[in-house]
């Protein structure tokens, strides 16, 4: 796959995001009877926008997110210093989440500035060269500029969602007989939405393949080092409570992997509880076949099945 081909793809992120307030909102619009599709969009957009903007805050609360100084990390800021150099982006802060769990992802707002964290558990589980290809793939996210990106394209499948619910509900509650073309039309714009939720989430794994090109050609021996941490952190995932788990990923697209994915691809890691090295570990990966449930699952992923992603990195190398 071209980087040109990448590069065009990568637009169509983060579409499932969906708030219930702003179903709230159109709910409550139908009952005073002043609902209409203009108003719809004139809800969706700027609530979108504003969850965007106050996005980074509540991600530092929930996952409970530190920035830290150069004097507590100095080598995630050496790292990060000389990666965005690189990359011909201005240094984004950096912060350390104290969450069980090792991952890492890039996010931020106009009002918030950019922002790279890393979990406590990756800096536990990972060696510092692995991390610096994980840092390289997130400052990835943040050159291609996929926050402002995967805003954009959440807004026209949530209008779709909702039409869709408002016609059904209006529909529900009217005393009008004729009412077959809103039931119709609402249907309709459900199952547009559905079409443009798969695409977004195919499109969002081509954004993980772009990112992971990119931590390639700025981290020397990048694809060996970003492979390792990645079959690194899903297996030591894979090893955390299943409950412990769901509580962090309601914001799952961010992260570099999938957690809620390990669990699945524990299979991979049945027989490599006790492996001689990194190396060994990326190989045995290499070797499992993908099965058709597994091209199932993965078309309502947000990542890559972690075999074709680890494939794809070989190749660049």
């Amino acid at each position: 796959m071209s980087i040109w081909t990448l590069r065009l793809s990568i637009i169509g992120t983060l579409a499932a995001i969906i708030g219930v307030t702003t179903l709230v909102f159109t709910a409550i619009l139908n009952a005073i009877g002043a609902f209409s599709i203009f108003t719809l969009i004139l809800l969706i957009i700027p609530f979108n926008i504003i969850q965007w903007l106050i996005a980074p805050y509540m991600i530092d609360a929930f996952y409970r997110v530190k920035e830290v100084s150069p004097t507590e990390e100095p080598e995630l800021h050496r790292i990060v210093e000389r990666l965005s150099a690189k990359s011909g982006i201005k240094k984004p802060k950096v912060m350390v989440a104290h969450i069980p769990i090792p991952n890492a992802f890039a996010y931020g707002s106009p009002i918030a500035g950019t922002r790279v964290a890393v979990t406590t558990e990756l800096l536990k589980t990972l060696d510092m060269e692995e991390v610096e290809a994980v840092l390289g793939h997130e400052i990835g996210h943040l050159k291609h500029r996929d926050v402002q990106v995967m805003m954009f394209v959440s807004i026209l499948p949530a209008i779709f969602y909702y039409l869709g619910w408002s016609l059904l509900w209006s529909r529900m509650y009217s005393r009008e007989e004729r009412g077959g073309g809103a039931v119709a039309l609402g249907l309709a714009s459900i199952i547009v939405y559905w079409v443009l939720t798969l695409l977004s989430l195919h499109l969002s794994r081509l954004r993980e393949y772009y990112a992971d090109r990119h931590s390639v050609s700025i981290v020397d021996d990048g694809a060996r080092k970003l492979s390792e941490a990645l079959a690194k952190i899903s297996m030591y995932t894979s090893r955390v409570r299943k409950d412990v788990v769901s509580n962090f990923s309601s914001f799952k697209a961010l992260f570099i992997s999938d957690p809620e994915r390990a669990r699945s691809d524990a299979l991979v890691f049945a027989r490599e509880r006790l492996y001689s090295s990194d190396y060994r570990l990326v190989e045995r990966i290499l070797r499992r076949k993908i099965t058709m449930w597994d091209r199932i699952a993965e078309l309502f992923s947000t990542h890559p099945n972690i075999v074709k992603r680890i494939r794809a990195l070989q190749e660049m190398a």
